[in-house]
């Protein structure tokens, strides 16, 4: 029996046009090819952005497959190969001179006064409001309260996500090797009237994270997780914690965190 990998793609042209040359390659190296979704491959090959690459794990149930992205996109943090390196990546693949990066997302379960509702997130769980309006949300920590937050909303991201939104919300950057769960707000207001964390919160991997709507919010309540956005009437708790599903990202053996930020963000 041949040996099976994936691919997927985005529609851009680009992204479109080097597929074939990727299924050409694959099977000048003795590999079968699959353009319709296989749990049974061995590794699947993601073409496009860091968005292609996050659909694909969230529409096929987070598999434990391992997956590398070639980047047709713009950053492109996820995505380790560049186009031009598709055959020296195949022939790195064939010598088995790679590592698999374990990344565990963050699980999510909603509470609504009817319903249970799990949810994943690779990058990051965001809560906020559907309208533009301050949310009010009381949080808690392992069973313990640790604010009562006023603002806009808040982004709870794993270490890969610390580079995505959490970023760009002034959180910090972790390295992925750090296991960990970061709490960022989103506009916090911090006056008299009321109280909230203006900076990020750090937790350790194994803390549960508890959110809970001030009442006359709940029906406005909106959960996004890494941009794909949810809606649920009544929710009365968001719970929060790391992921015994973890994501195996295929790392080529020169990938270096730190360098790959500089590259992107310097």
């Amino acid at each position: 029996m041949k040996r099976l990998v994936n691919i997927t793609a985005n529609k851009h042209p680009f992204s479109q046009e080097i597929v074939p040359t990727i299924k050409n390659t694959l099977e000048s190296f003795g590999l079968s090819v699959s353009e319709n979704f296989s749990y049974d491959a061995e590794l699947t090959i993601c073409v496009g952005g860091d968005g292609s690459f996050l659909n694909t794990l969230h529409r096929h149930n987070f598999p434990q497959i391992p997956i590398v992205g070639i980047n047709t996109g713009h950053l492109g943090f996820f995505q380790e190969v560049h186009p031009h390196e598709i055959e020296d990546f195949i022939e790195s693949y064939m010598r088995e001179d790679y590592f698999i990066q374990n990344i565990c997302p963050l699980d999510a379960y909603i509470s609504t006064n009817s319903n249970l509702i799990k949810t994943m997130g690779i990058n990051e769980i965001v809560i906020k409001s559907d309208k533009s309006r301050t949310v009010h949300l009381k949080i808690c920590v392992n069973g313990n309260l640790i604010e009562s937050f006023s603002g806009d909303g808040i982004i709870v991201s794993t270490p890969s996500g610390s580079t995505a939104y959490n970023y760009s919300a002034g959180g910090s950057i972790v390295d992925p090797s750090i296991n960990l769960i970061q709490i960022t707000p989103l506009s916090p207001i911090n006056t008299t009237a009321y109280r909230s964390f203006t900076s990020s919160i750090i937790l350790p991997e194994n803390a549960v994270i508890d959110v809970y709507p001030e009442d006359k919010f709940e029906n406005s309540m909106l959960i996004v997780s890494d941009g794909i956005e949810y809606k649920y009437p009544n929710i009365e708790k968001i719970s929060l914690s790391t992921s015994q599903t973890c994501i195996k990202l295929l790392r080529l053996k020169d990938y270096e965190f730190w360098s790959k930020v500089t590259e992107k963000f310097l």
